[in-house]
């Protein structure tokens, strides 16, 4: 069984697709992780700035 172009064509696609999707998790898991670290980072500086007590 040979390679066409238009089966080269459609592995190239898949592949890529399937790379871009891989991708779009580990950007949303990092995007997610600096919101909570902001958000973390946020909280301790309003506790130290505004000392209670």
């Amino acid at each position: 069984m040979d390679a066409t172009p238009l089966n080269a064509l459609v592995l190239t696609v898949v592949f890529a697709a399937i790379g871009l999707y891989a991708l779009y998790f580990v950007i949303r898991a990092g995007v997610r992780d600096g919101i909570l670290q902001a958000d973390k980072k946020r909280e301790t500086s309003r506790r130290t700035d505004f000392p209670i007590g």
